[in-house]
């Protein structure tokens, strides 16, 4: 499990610093290329509430086989593409795939372990595997795109997506068998879900391009708003929702996951900051920019080796918002050393804290999210929890970096406007964990806090 998640969570970032290379290549400009970041990531986390109720549903090997073997088949297809435009459609797959895969994924970790310290150790090996692989990816992209090209940084994932089906097959415990009287898929939910991030983010990125027509930015985001309210009002009404509006009844889960949304969106925009102050900014090369990254990495496993020996000390409240106010500080940072065009050694400092806000933040938010889930709603829960951690950070990239660096929009250092944004979502951020009732606590945990 944790091998497709390090691998799904290298491809949310392997393209970053590879995009000239593929721009080049294909004859793209920068403003077309995004959307091979972006139809990824809306796409994956807009069809991650299909995917944890398709486990729901069908059972969670079977959907963990079909989405793993979906997403192999389109990190072939990226590879191998002839075109750009087929490499957008892979990378759309790509997302799908993930969708489908990774809530079966989390639901298995979750219902493997009980409550209390052994969950929350699973959980910190989870989600640090999924931290340590968006950071590698810019380090691996770095290295195969100086000394192979870019296309090897989709083709190197799928002898280790085959070891992951092959291993799935004979590991994971067989489903139970379908019920022959199993309601109907929402898939109008899912089309509306998948649609209202998708809307927004285009709307967002086109409000700042010089030549775009004034109507399309509002069009999006207008087309993003009905989106949103047809599926609620198609929830509401449903015979088998995909996503049980009676969910969001769980005050505590409903602010962990807008919680992770907004820290999510900051994780996410000092990534491409770092990517952009260094390779744009300094004029440093793939291979060396994917270097400096590096202890973003190292640290990111210490503080997620860490954060479980504090979840029963401190609690989840108190690791969210310590996470909240490590994010934040290396916002501050990243503004400082752009403002001063300072090397990029003293990068370094934001690195580790964007390391500790991730250790912190996430494996809290995760931890809360699906406290006291069932056989029955694991997926729902697991779903919801990747699907608020990847549409955030879309989002968040899209508002911060969208706007931020929009000469057309204001006339702010572009670093210093990105930084400013993520810093009003991390302080909301705040203010939600800061008021998020504590999940029930177990006896395991309780034991273990003493």
């Amino acid at each position: 499990m944790s091998m497709l998640q390090f691998f799904i969570a290298v491809d949310v970032t392997v393209v970053n610093i590879a995009l000239p290379s593929i721009g080049a290549d294909f004859d793209i400009d920068g403003h077309t290329l995004t959307w091979v970041v972006v139809g990824y990531t809306v796409t994956g986390g807009g069809m991650l509430m299909l995917g944890g109720r398709l486990g729901d549903l069908l059972g969670r090997r079977r959907v963990l086989l079909l989405g793993t073997g979906l997403f192999g088949a389109a990190s072939l297809l990226a590879g191998l593409t002839p075109t750009f435009s087929l490499l957008v459609v892979a990378r759309l797959l790509q997302g799908a795939g993930e969708a489908i895969a990774l809530p079966a994924a989390m639901a298995t970790i979750v219902l493997m372990f009980p409550e209390g310290p052994r969950r929350s150790r699973a959980l910190s090996v989870w989600a640090s595997v999924a931290s340590c692989g968006l950071v590698l990816g810019f380090v691996l992209s770095g290295l195969i795109t100086a000394h192979l090209g870019w296309r090897w940084i989709f083709l190197v994932s799928v002898p280790f997506i085959l070891i992951v089906l092959l291993a799935a097959a004979f590991l994971v415990e067989g489903d139970r068998p379908v019920a022959k009287d199993a309601p109907p898929l929402d898939l109008p939910g899912a089309l509306l879900l998948t649609a209202c991030p998708l809307l927004f983010t285009f709307g967002v990125v086109e409000a700042g391009e010089p030549g775009t027509p004034a109507w399309v930015a509002p069009g999006a985001l207008a087309g993003a708003a009905a989106a949103g309210a047809g599926f609620v009002r198609v929830e509401a009404r449903s015979r088998n929702p995909l996503l049980p509006l009676h969910f969001f009844a769980n005050r505590t889960r409903v602010a962990a996951n807008l919680t992770t949304m907004l820290l999510s969106g900051g994780l996410s925009t000092s990534f491409l900051l770092f990517t952009f102050y260094l390779q744009d900014r300094l004029g440093t090369g793939p291979l060396g920019a994917g270097l400096t990254m590096l202890p973003l990495a190292v640290s990111l496993i210490v503080f997620s080796m860490l954060v479980p020996r504090l979840l029963g000390r401190w609690g989840a409240r108190t690791c969210v918002l310590a996470g909240i106010g490590f994010t934040a500080a290396a916002m501050a940072a990243m503004a400082l050393v752009s403002a001063l065009q300072a090397g990029g050694a003293a990068m370094i400092p934001a690195m580790l804290l964007i390391a500790a806000g991730m250790g912190f933040g996430i494996v809290g938010l995760q931890y809360v999210a699906v406290s006291g889930v069932t056989e029955d709603d694991a997926g729902i829960a697991s779903g919801v929890q990747r699907a608020a951690d990847q549409l955030g950070g879309a989002t968040g990239v899209a508002v911060c970096v969208g706007i931020g660096f929009a000469p057309t929009l204001h006339s702010l250092d572009p670093f210093l406007a990105a930084t400013l944004l993520a810093a009003v979502g991390l302080v909301t951020g705040a203010v939600v964990a800061w008021h998020m009732p504590a999940p029930v606590p177990t006896a395991d945990l309780q034991g273990h806090a003493g």
